[in-house]
């Protein structure tokens, strides 16, 4: 789908591998201290159990010495036949050409979600695609340090989009996306997607198995954990039941004119009494001041200036001010939005039409 004179993104090109065959250790990394014989035949045993299975890699090629574990450390990886399984190639493969049409105009290129991402770069860039806010980050960082600097500051920004608190248990983190854990980028990836109301179709309920090999007493054990990434959803485009504003999106484009015009009517009906107009139905309610102030005018009071952001600063002062419009909604008698708070601060027209319109059935004959 992209051209071949556009340049891969960082790191789309695999290291240099050594002519030895890569194994399962080999991809878990370099472990441990050196061990005696007989300890070093038990680790290798006890690996040899964790990762028995007909996918298997061939037997490592590092030396026995180099593969023990610490005491108490714990690794994981994708099983190797979950690798192969249908759905998890089909949903890497969309999410890949999602991320390579958003940053089509950076010229950057995914290749592979796991080496490309790790850094923080093509992540910076395609959280300031989605959210039209730019980070604050260096654009180019070269050591590891700076690398997971950065990258904190690029999940933080995420995490806040996607309204998870500090004290959540969020799936992915700074050291499993640096260390390039597919499960963690995957998980990250699906949920910005979603957030964002991607116009992707997500394979659903894909699961995937994950070993999990920890050391403890010296000896290695493993146990194997059913990862779901994704589920089944009913709140996508391609899975919620459609209305009258998706057939005028895809049939009749005159007719949703004269809808929005309507509605700008209605709106400016209120609004013009204090000295405030909507021309662009498509932006101007993005950050909840217009529609917080729209709901006090129709049912006939002031809205107290200090319960919302009159001149919101960021995506959470937006969000802010949008689910506070919605409680007075919900308070005046009228069901809660199916849209959600972050759909109307993303430009979601249609979630912003639906929440009007709405307005407008109940409230047309209010002078």
């Amino acid at each position: 789908m992209s051209s071949p004179s556009r340049p891969k993104s960082p790191h789309g090109v695999a290291p240099k591998k050594d002519d030895k065959e890569e194994s399962f250790w080999d991809k878990i990394g370099t472990l441990g201290r050196k061990k005696k014989i007989k300890e070093v035949q038990e680790v290798q045993e006890e690996g040899k159990n964790a990762i028995d299975s007909p996918g298997s890699p061939m037997a490592p090629a590092l030396p026995p010495e180099e593969y023990a574990l610490e005491e108490n450390e714990e690794r994981s990886m994708v099983e190797p036949r979950s690798m192969e399984d249908i759905k998890l190639k089909a949903l890497i493969a969309v999410l890949v050409d999602w991320i390579n049409d958003e940053l089509a105009e950076h010229r950057m290129i995914v290749q592979n979600v796991d080496e490309d991402l790790y850094d923080g770069q093509v992540l910076q860039k395609l959280l300031e695609k989605l959210t039209g806010q730019k980070l604050d980050v260096p654009e180019v960082t070269q050591s590891e340090e700076n690398q997971k600097q950065k990258l904190r500051t690029v999940l933080a920004y995420a995490n806040r989009v996607l309204g998870l608190a500090r004290t959540s248990t969020a799936r992915w983190s700074v050291e499993s996306i640096h260390s390039k854990t597919l499960v963690s980028i995957l998980h990250l990836l699906v949920s910005l997607a979603r957030q964002f109301r991607a116009p992707i179709r997500l394979p659903e309920n894909v699961v995937v198995n994950v070993v999990v090999v920890t050391k403890k007493d010296g000896v290695l054990s493993h146990r194997i954990v059913a990862e779901e990434i994704t589920s089944t959803y009913d709140d996508l485009g391609v899975r919620c039941e459609r209305d009258a504003f998706d057939t005028l999106f895809d049939h009749a484009p005159d007719k949703l004119q004269v809808v929005k015009k309507s509605l700008v009517t209605f709106v400016n009906k209120q609004l013009n009494k204090i000295h405030l107009e909507v021309t662009d139905l498509d932006t101007q309610f993005h950050d909840g001041v217009y529609l917080t102030l729209l709901m006090g005018m129709l049912e006939g009071y002031f809205v107290p200036l200090h319960e919302f952001f009159l001149t919101p600063k960021d995506f959470d002062q937006k969000v802010h001010n949008v689910a506070f419009a919605f409680e007075l909604m919900q308070d005046s008698g009228l069901p809660k939005p199916k849209a959600r708070p972050e759909d109307i601060v993303n430009l979601d027209l249609k979630s912003t039409l639906r929440v009007l319109y709405n307005l407008f059935t109940k409230y047309k004959h209010v002078n």
